[in-house]
C-alpha cells in the first residue's frame, strides 16, 4: 500500500510568507504553464513578482496559504470579497487537492461575507479547474506583459446567498 500523503493545512498569510509565495508563483509558472505559454511570456509573467504590487496584491485582500508539514504549498488572494486575484499551487503538491481546499475555503468566506459572486482572470492552463467549481467564461483577454502579451479568460462564478443555503440544507 502507498504511504499517505501528510495532511495539509489551511491558515491566514503572514508577511513572513512572501518569500516562499514568491517561490511558489515562479515555479507554478514555469513549471506548470509551458504547454499554453511560451518560454517568453512566462518569464514575463514571472517577473511581475518583482513588483511591489505583488505583495501588496497579498496584504490588501484576504490571502488563504495552504501548508504542508508546516510549508507553505499553495495561496489564494481574493480581492474585494469577490476576485480571486493570485492563486498558485507548488508544482510538487499540483493535482493533490491543495488548490481545491484553497479554493473551497474561499468560496465559504466570500458567500458568508455577502459575496454574490467570484470572478477570475484565468490563464489557459487553469481553466479546466475553474470550469470545474462551477465558473463560466465570461470573455477572452490579451494582457499585455512587458514586450508580450498574455491570453486569458475572465471567469464568473455566481454564489449562492446565504439565506438561500439556509432553505435548502
Amino acid at each position: 500500500m502507498g504511504q499517505a500523503l501528510p495532511k495539509p493545512g489551511l491558515r491566514p498569510f503572514l508577511p513572513a510568507d512572501l518569500p516562499v509565495l514568491v517561490d511558489i508563483y515562479e515555479e507554478s509558472i514555469a513549471e506548470l504553464t509551458g504547454e499554453d505559454y511560451s518560454e517568453s511570456q512566462q518569464e514575463a509573467w514571472i517577473a511581475l513578482a518583482e513588483d511591489e504590487s505583488f505583495a501588496e496584491k497579498l496584504t490588501q485582500g484576504l490571502t488563504l496559504v495552504a501548508t504542508v508539514e508546516g510549508s507553505p504549498a499553495g495561496f489564494i488572494a481574493l480581492k474585494d470579497n469577490e476576485v480571486i486575484e493570485l492563486f498558485y499551487v507548488h508544482p510538487a503538491v499540483a493535482g493533490q487537492g491543495i488548490g481545491t481546499m484553497l479554493y473551497d475555503a474561499v468560496e465559504k468566506l466570500a458567500g458568508a461575507r455577502g459575496a454574490a459572486r467570484l470572478i477570475a482572470e484565468v490563464p489557459d492552463n487553469a481553466l479546466p479547474f475553474f470550469q470545474k467549481n462551477g465558473f463560466q467564461p465570461q470573455r477572452r483577454n490579451t494582457v499585455p506583459l512587458g514586450d508580450e502579451w498574455l491570453g486569458t479568460t475572465t471567469m464568473e462564478k455566481r454564489l449562492t446567498p446565504p439565506e438561500d443555503r439556509k432553505l435548502s440544507s
